[in-house]
């Protein structure tokens, strides 16, 4: 199969062929129909997030089930599915409490010294990232690492659910519990920060206020549900959302992986607000709550992944997308196929446009 290699930091993704190991008891095997562009990805191409390489990136992808393990009961062999980087064991700690983002899935990993996954011709070891491996013909995952859905549902839509949609939306439905009436602020309109939007205005919001430095993606998160937007380069960035909302924010929700985001999303809370952040900040950098800001009742949480149940969540994700509740088609900005990743990566870097997704032929 073909996919896109991660063979040093800060190089070009080299298209090869790999081998793809059998499935495992626990394992499916994917054909890959879509993949999504994440920044995630960026982080560790850049090297500001270290892993071992060399390793195929991409975990926010959909495809079509090839073949099951002997044990697997989840899914079977024909089936639409979503996958997920959060893999869950099901039986620790953080899974039994309903935690399962936090889950750190050792189990669903092949055992030190098994056959990899994946690996080149000549028998060398590639290794697979976030569970997934996406940016590839085929996936092979443990059957928690994904979840069967609608197969009416659009492949290439569907595919950003698993990350951008599960992790936007996750925030505002889980880790934030939005009820009608609050007021949300989303600095960063990408692909989460979008999803977001778009959710709070299914979770029945006040005001949603979109701050990004792009005035197209202001455009885009007003159609996706915004009600206000500001420039977050502003330097009365924070005072105008105040303003609005006439003493700041419900929920602040940081979704771009800047410091600067960060002290933003702080800023904008009212008496008692949340701030949550979602973007993967710099390794050395500190988010902060100021004393004031803590004997005001202000909290601060991270929220990885949308601290979500994505066997629940992401059906449900669907049939919002089928209902005509959830704009997936506006999220996605364009289709290539794997050819162009890197040009997708680069058009990312920009940050003039949304989604890029990444169309295998099926």
């Amino acid at each position: 199969m073909k996919a896109a290699v991660l063979v040093a930091p800060n190089q070009p993704l080299e298209i090869e062929d790999l081998v793809i190991s059998k499935p495992g008891p626990h394992e499916v095997l994917i054909r890959t129909a879509a993949c999504g562009l994440c920044h995630s990805d960026l982080h560790f191409i850049e090297g500001a997030y270290p892993h071992p390489l060399p390793a195929v990136p991409g975990h926010e992808a959909a495809g079509i089930v090839e073949a099951v393990g002997s044990e697997v009961r989840t899914v079977k062999v024909g089936d639409a599915v979503v996958t997920c980087l959060s893999a869950f064991c099901g039986h620790c700690e953080f899974c039994v409490t309903g935690r399962m983002a936090l889950c750190l899935g050792g189990d669903t990993r092949r055992a030190p010294g098994a056959e990899s996954r994946l690996s080149r011709p000549d028998g060398s070891p590639v290794n697979q990232m976030l569970n997934l491996s996406a940016f590839a013909e085929m996936m092979l995952i443990h059957e928690h690492a994904c979840t069967r859905i609608d197969p009416e549902m659009p492949l290439d839509r569907a595919s950003v659910i698993g990350c951008a949609v599960t992790t936007g939306a996750g925030t505002i439905f889980n880790a934030c519990k939005v009820t009608p009436g609050e007021t949300v602020a989303v600095v960063g309109c990408g692909g989460v920060g979008l999803a977001a939007i778009n959710a709070a205005k299914i979770a029945g919001a006040g005001k949603i206020i979109a701050a990004d430095p792009m005035p197209e993606k202001r455009e885009l998160a007003m159609k996706l549900g915004a009600t206000h937007t500001v420039d977050a380069m502003a330097e009365d960035a924070a005072a105008q959302i105040v303003e609005l909302t006439k003493g700041g924010v419900d929920h602040a929700v940081e979704a771009v992986g800047r410091p600067a985001s960060g002290d933003l999303a702080v800023k904008s809370l009212r008496r008692g607000g949340t701030a949550t952040i979602l973007g993967m900040m710099p390794l050395n950098h500190s988010v902060g709550l100021s004393a004031m800001d803590l004997l005001s009742g202000k909290k601060l949480q991270g929220a990885i992944m949308g601290m979500n149940h994505f066997p629940v969540d992401m059906p449900r994700l669907v049939d919002f997308y089928m209902r005509g509740l959830l704009d997936l088609d506006s999220i996605i900005a364009e289709r290539i196929p794997l050819s162009q990743i890197n040009a997708g990566f680069d058009k990312m870097k920009q940050g003039h446009s949304a989604r890029s997704v990444i169309v295998f032929d099926q």
